[in-house]
């Protein structure tokens, strides 16, 4: 059976062996961000491979293009410092990401690097139009979900707030497996055991605790306005479908 990302792959061997680096865009579906990823720095300069999300491709491509050119010269890019230079008139800095994310942002670099995600990935943040990076008391609110940050909050990968109310029944909340799971074009989200559920059961709560009661939630965060997702048991794969 022929590979349905063979051309991909080829463009990447491609870019590798021509500019040392390539760099895979993945657009925005109207609910997950934007983001950008580099492919080669660590098999050919023993670098930490780089995600940037929420910026537009031309950014992206400047950027890891110009940290790509410091790597040749030696620099080491690392956490915790402000680096200028790169975002024009504005700071970035670097995090380490948790390999949790790798799969679900990094799939190329993946199979480039031996098939495998034993390798380092930096994010690299971007402040407000203040100055202020996502952790900062004063970072712009409106921009929380448009840069996810992937140190951290690996137990509730949503991106919405922990205490946003979504819909359930009482049967799931005494122990039925969640089985079907759908995002509504509204932006509302139901997490049922049944396509057909009983609605007299209806309950509304926080989407932390379902994600503390399954912590499996977390592989279809990324479910775009108007899709659902179902499953046949709690160890089988998530079936995801489009809008009808």
């Amino acid at each position: 059976m022929d590979d349905p990302y063979n051309h991909i792959k080829k463009q990447i061997i491609s870019d590798i062996q021509e500019h040392g680096v390539h760099i895979a865009y993945v657009d925005t579906d109207g609910y997950t961000p934007r983001f950008g990823y580099s492919i080669g720095l660590y098999k050919e300069f023993n670098h930490p491979e780089l995600i940037i999300i929420g910026l537009p491709p031309e950014s992206i491509g400047v950027i890891i293009n110009e940290v790509k050119s410091e790597i040749e010269k030696g620099t080491i890019y690392i956490e915790g410092v402000r680096y200028t230079g790169f975002l024009s008139g504005y700071p970035i800095q670097f995090v380490r990401v948790s390999p949790s994310y790798y799969q679900d942002y990094v799939g190329f670099a993946g199979w480039y690097n031996d098939s495998s995600f034993d390798f380092p990935l930096l994010q690299v943040v971007w402040p407000d139009k203040e100055h202020h990076f996502p952790w900062d008391d004063d970072f712009n609110p409106r921009l929380k979900f448009q840069q996810p940050l992937l140190d951290r909050n690996e137990d509730f990968k949503f991106l919405e707030e922990r205490n946003l109310g979504v819909y359930t029944t009482s049967d799931v909340l005494e122990g039925a497996l969640i089985r079907f799971v759908y995002h509504n074009a509204d932006g509302d989200w139901q997490f049922h055991s049944s396509n057909k559920p009983n609605l007299e059961q209806a309950r509304l709560v926080c989407l932390n605790e379902l994600v503390k009661l399954d912590p499996s939630l977390n592989e279809i965060y990324y479910l775009n306005y108007g899709e659902w997702a179902e499953r046949s048991t709690a160890g089988s794969e998530w079936k995801v479908y489009a809008a009808e």
